[in-house]
């Protein structure tokens, strides 16, 4: 199997976040190194909050099921990215 460029890299994870479409997060991608970094923001805030960025590897990049695993990976994100917007939860300390 041939390696990919970067720049198919970046092109590969454009096309599978054009899939996605939610009504209150943008999902970009932009070159990152060798990778590819993933960038997660809220449309329309009121309030601020941080910028989600998560690493994509070219070793990751290249499995024959990355398709598969970039779905799991992105709604992983996601949940962690939730759960980092809390402003107060119990386990944290006043």
């Amino acid at each position: 199997m041939a390696e990919r460029t970067d720049n198919s890299h970046l092109e590969r994870v454009r096309e599978l976040l054009s899939r996605f479409e939610h009504p209150l997060l943008e999902f970009t991608a932009q070159q990152n190194g060798d990778g590819v970094q993933l960038v997660i923001q809220c449309k329309n805030i009121t309030v601020p909050v941080h910028t989600y960025y998560f690493d994509l590897h070219p070793r990751a990049l290249e499995h024959t099921n990355f398709a598969w695993t970039f779905e799991r990976q992105l709604y992983d994100c996601l949940h962690d990215y939730f759960v980092e917007m809390f402003i107060r939860a119990p386990h944290t300390r006043d």
